[in-house]
């Protein structure tokens, strides 16, 4: 069925749909990496975002729910130059498409990603909405645009509170704010028994389970949004408990102490973006999917320092915090698919809990 894609600045793009053909409203991004799209589309973190991929041709080695970040996917829609009508991998378990239409995701497929990418890239991420069918009213669907207003989706990927994973002897609580399942995967590894909390639980109700220490997950959306998870991450934070936050977990974190973020023009998303390492000045290869960052002109030098930075553009990926208890990175060292370059970070959290190796 034919499928248009329109931005909030008009432009429009023709394709034919894949998935679940329904019309959607979203936040239209654009990801860069060449492979790794099961755990993409499993990523909370996408959640009321429709994603366009760089890389021209999707679906070429199908889904493998052992590889999958969550239950389901959470994107609005998938936009793409081509999907594969051949899924080729002895592990997969179900093609992109059919996968796409049992959980009632809309594709677009057979428009000029490149063009698209590089309207993002010089106006900036913008809402869309993607239509089909043969007589669409754009009108109407531009109305539609302007009128739609990007909410916080954490209260809605939050879902695993009270879920425990793994049977190790050191104890962290992992705060859900849209977690990774590779985040879970990389502590148990690490010998944690890991419990999940909802992203709004209150410190003292946490804190009744005796972990040592707490984990911030990664999630979707503007952290300024989570005024209760901000709230309680202050207590955290004076608590003095081991702290080590991913993404939105390190820009809730910031805000907690008093730092601002903004959101960056189109974001970072892709497994190719360089970070360095500032007391080592060694560069990492990173996983990256973010659309705000904290600003580094509010970080108050009394309470903490600058880890890591982007290669790209400069802005902050790390934050070290003067307590010595707590740390954070912008970036996934989690990453599922690859890079594992900083798979250590989750090494230095055991040394801070007193259970590490190193």
């Amino acid at each position: 069925m034919k499928a248009l894609l329109m931005l909030e600045n008009g432009a429009t793009f023709v394709g034919t749909g894949f998935g679940e053909e329904h019309d959607v409203l979203c936040e239209v991004v654009f990801n860069s990496a060449m492979y790794g799209y099961p755990e993409l589309l499993t990523d909370p973190s996408y959640a009321g975002q429709g994603v366009v991929m760089t890389y021209p041709m999707i679906g070429n080695y199908g889904i493998c729910y052992e590889d999958a970040e969550s239950s389901k996917p959470w994107l609005s829609a998938y936009i793409v130059r081509s999907v594969s009508n051949v899924a080729s991998n002895f592990r997969r378990d179900i093609d992109l498409n059919s996968y796409l239409k049992m959980h009632h995701v809309p594709g677009v497929q057979g428009i000029d990603t490149r063009a698209l990418t590089r309207i993002l890239r010089e106006s900036g991420t913008m809402r869309g909405m993607i239509a089909y069918g043969d007589s669409i009213n754009t009108e109407e669907m531009q109305k539609k645009i302007h009128a739609y207003q990007l909410v916080s989706d954490v209260p809605r990927v939050s879902v695993r509170g009270g879920n425990v994973y793994g049977d190790g002897s050191v104890k962290v609580a992992l705060m859900d704010y849209g977690v990774k399942s590779n985040i879970i995967r990389c502590l148990v590894a690490c010998g944690c028994t890991v419990k999940c909390f909802a992203w709004d639980t209150p410190f003292e109700e946490v804190m009744e389970w005796k972990p040592d220490g707490i984990m911030l997950s990664n999630g979707p959306g503007d952290p300024k949004d989570c005024g209760k998870a901000i709230t309680e991450l202050k207590k955290v934070y004076a608590a003095g408990v081991p702290t080590f936050a991913i993404c939105l977990g390190h820009q809730l974190m910031a805000l907690a102490q008093g730092f601002d973020t903004y959101k960056l023009k189109y974001g970072h998303r892709g497994i190719n973006h360089p970070v360095k390492d500032l007391s080592t000045n060694r560069v990492y290869i990173s996983s990256q999917n973010h659309g705000y960052v904290v600003d580094e002109k509010t970080i108050d030098p009394a309470v903490a320092n600058v880890s890591f930075i982007s290669m790209n553009d400069g802005s902050v990926e790390g934050i070290n915090y003067k307590n010595g208890k707590c740390f954070s990175v912008q970036f996934h060292p989690e990453a599922c698919g690859g890079p594992h370059d900083t798979r250590f970070l989750f090494d230095r959290f055991m040394k801070v809990m007193g259970g590490g190796k190193l």
